[in-house]
């Protein structure tokens, strides 16, 4: 394989652009792309036509309009690119095809923007992301807007929230006498997923519902051992992961690292970072290539945040900063970051957002999956708070507090031994526990979901950054001494916000109610998570930027919780199935043997002892009545929730449904320790985890 001939073959990239237009065109389609400039409309044609040369070229005979609706997902409808032409056909791609298309706004969720019997939604083409061809199609990256103009998708919405930060960046920057074009911001997604053979999981009706187990007692070995960390990667999912990075690569994503994670059959893999559109696009469709390549390697991939209980779930850690098109980087401190004024104000501005706005920063990472991480000793805890390492730290303390900075110097490693090199340290150890870190030039949002769309953390990461930018620019510009007048903005904004650092353990039982005394949310779940995104001030900071209207922002708000109750509910149901056709039928035909059993043996003997047995039977008989008792409670509430009403509904499900599904399976699962696996009608934890070798 050569590398850097395939990487980026699939893509309609900046040197196949410079290669296949004309200059002018060039030139004109890149100020679009690189200094956020108006899209010249004029040059649609010339486009279309030499990006379906190329994409013919490359085997395609469709073309789609690739977009990202309020499920979370992608959706795409693929028209061929013949048009008739006497009895023969031309292939053709106009200008208009490639800037608009058309497609039904009623069928994808609107939080009620959109009535059924009204349809209809546009298409629109975003030039800053690259198109590419997968499977004989060329893929359109575009936004989604209905007929009125309401946004029915995550990338419109994105797209509005890097241009506010782009806006209001440049303003601060101007005040410190940086010019530049354009200030993007830049994301890493990291992405973590379990790999398990497809022939076990074709077995577990849960795992193909809903992509969790909702039964299972534990294995044997889970990950107690530590070894399966970075351990050696077995050749099976090895032969996976060298043809994933072959597909990535191809489509010009910059696959950077693999290795296991944390739990068995679990691994991740992270992206060098790009352009935050750019970003989303491509792990839309790392995700869809994951599942795709699994499944010829007889695997399958789950991306589900939590598909086995008591092992490791999996997180998105998403690592954001700001640069200009010069290649600034706003979240640099530099050698001297006690000097570096514009530094300063950058911090305090990201801090000061993350405070103000802690209640829609975690609601943007709410849903029924990732209710099970948060919180859970293996991820952040439910609590926003911003980590800034020692320096960082020992510099904003000397602010809010007074005293001297004193920097701390940066000491070489070293083992000790002459043998071994010395190698350079950072300036500040890492954090896991920490929901918000700052990690040398970058901040890892690390409270993701490993299915989430990492859009809706980006627009809110924007969109509130965007907004505190606005509040010191409309402060600071007119002044005569903006240095002097920046450090005093940063110094009240530090010492107001100082509440939401917190450079400890996340984990450590302290946290809770130190964070309460502070002040902060602790939401643990979607359903308490949410309803602040309704509250006028979360509401207007959307309306403010520019990124959302009123209407748009509960839309929004209604859509998450009615996707949290839809996944529920699916649970719910499933679980109601696979106990009354599949477990307790299980375990009673079980008992029925067991009974014979005794029967048999004391009919040869009627003194010979049968108490293991009868202490089996019994408690299984126990188990499986209380079983089935607990089902028909979770059946019955179930019924009476009343689904469109969403706070109701949602609150009935995170404090009666799941307490009940949690009853259901406490039962289910001890069950299962205790029948013979030739009566257990699905396959274990260990089967699963344990499956590939």
């Amino acid at each position: 394989m050569n590398l850097p001939e395939i990487f980026g073959e699939n893509v309609f990239s900046d040197s196949v652009q410079k290669d296949t237009l004309p200059s002018e065109v060039y030139k004109a389609l890149r100020a679009t792309i690189e200094a956020g400039k108006t899209l010249d409309v004029s040059i649609a044609g010339t486009v279309a036509s030499s990006m379906k040369k190329w994409a013919i070229s490359k085997g395609a005979t469709h073309y789609t309009h690739w977009f990202q609706p309020l499920t979370g997902l992608t959706a795409e409808k693929h028209d061929s690119f013949i048009e008739p032409e006497g009895d023969k056909v031309i292939m053709r791609l106009t200008g208009k095809s490639l800037i608009i298309g058309e497609s039904d706004a009623s069928s994808f969720p609107s939080g009620g923007s959109r009535a059924t019997y009204m349809a209809r939604g546009y298409t629109a083409w975003d030039p800053t992301s690259p198109a590419f061809v997968k499977e004989g199609t060329l893929y359109i990256p575009t936004v989604f807007v209905s007929y009125t103009g309401e946004t029915l998708d995550k990338k419109a919405p994105l797209l509005r929230s890097m241009n506010a930060i782009d806006k209001q960046a440049k303003r601060i920057l101007k005040l410190f006498g940086v010019d530049c074009k354009k200030v993007s911001t830049t994301v890493g997604p990291e992405q973590e997923y379990f790999l398990i053979s497809e022939e076990e999981y074709l077995k577990r009706k849960d795992l193909r519902l809903t992509g969790r187990t909702l039964f299972g007692a534990p294995a044997s070995r889970g990950q107690e051992l530590e070894d399966h960390y970075f351990g050696v990667i077995k050749t099976k999912v090895g032969e996976f992961m060298r043809d994933l990075d072959k597909e990535l690569w191809s489509y010009g994503i910059f696959s950077k690292t693999k290795h296991n994670e944390v739990a068995p059959a679990q691994h991740e893999m992270a992206p060098v970072f790009s352009t935050t559109n750019v970003a989303v696009d491509t792990n839309m469709l790392t995700m869809e290539l994951m599942k795709k390549v699994a499944k010829k390697h007889g695997l399958v991939c789950l991306l589900h945040e939590k598909p086995f209980e008591g092992v490791n779930g999996s997180g998105k850690h998403n690592n954001w900063s700001m640069s200009t098109d010069k290649g600034f980087n706003l979240l640099n401190p530099g050698e001297t970051p006690e000097n570096n004024t514009l530094f300063k104000l950058v911090l305090a501005a990201v801090i000061k957002a993350v405070d103000d706005y802690q209640g829609i920063l975690r609601a943007s990472v709410a849903s029924a999956g990732n209710d099970h991480r948060l919180g859970a000793d293996e991820a952040p805890p439910a609590v926003i708070s911003v980590y800034l390492g020692d320096q960082l730290g020992a510099l904003v303390d000397s602010i809010v507090k007074g005293g001297n900075y004193v920097p701390e110097k940066t000491e070489n490693g070293s083992i000790g031994v002459p043998e071994s090199p010395i190698f350079p340290k950072d300036a500040t150890d890492r954090n896991r526990t920490s929901p918000f870190a700052f990690t040398g030039n970058k901040f890892e949002f690390r409270m993701l979901g490993s299915q989430a769309n990492v859009a809706d953390a980006n627009i809110c990461l924007n969109t509130i950054v965007a907004d505190a930018f606005e509040k010191f620019a409309d402060e600071l510009e007119g002044k005569k001494d903006v240095e002097k007048s920046a450090n005093e903005v940063i110094a009240r904004e530090l010492k107001k916000h100082y509440r939401i650092i917190y450079n400890l353990d996340g984990y450590g039982p302290e946290w809770e109610p130190e964070a309460a005394k502070r002040g902060l949310l602790n939401n643990k779940n979607t359903a308490d998570a949410v309803p602040v995104c309704y509250e006028d001030k979360n509401v207007e900071v959307y309306v403010r930027q520019g990124v959302f209207t009123k209407a748009e922002a509960k839309a929004r708000a209604d859509i998450r919780l009615e996707n949290y109750i839809k996944n529920i509910n699916i649970e719910a149901l499933t679980m109601i199935e696979m106990a009354k056709r599949d477990i307790i039928p299980a375990v009673s035909d079980f008992v029925s043997v067991l009974c014979q059993n005794v029967v048999s043996k004391q009919s040869v003997c009627e003194n010979l002892p049968c108490r293991a047995e009868k202490q089996l039977i019994e408690r299984l008989s126990e188990l499986n009545d209380k079983t089935s008792e607990a089902v028909a409670k979770l059946e019955s509430d179930l019924k009476s929730v009343n689904k469109d009403e969403v706070l109701s509904a949602s609150q009935a499900m995170a404090h009666r449904i799941i307490p009940d599904m949690e009853t259901v399976r406490k039962f289910a699962d001890e069950m299962e320790t205790l029948t013979s696996s030739d009566y257990w009608p699905y396959p274990t934890y260990f089967d699963i985890l344990y499956g590939i070798n």
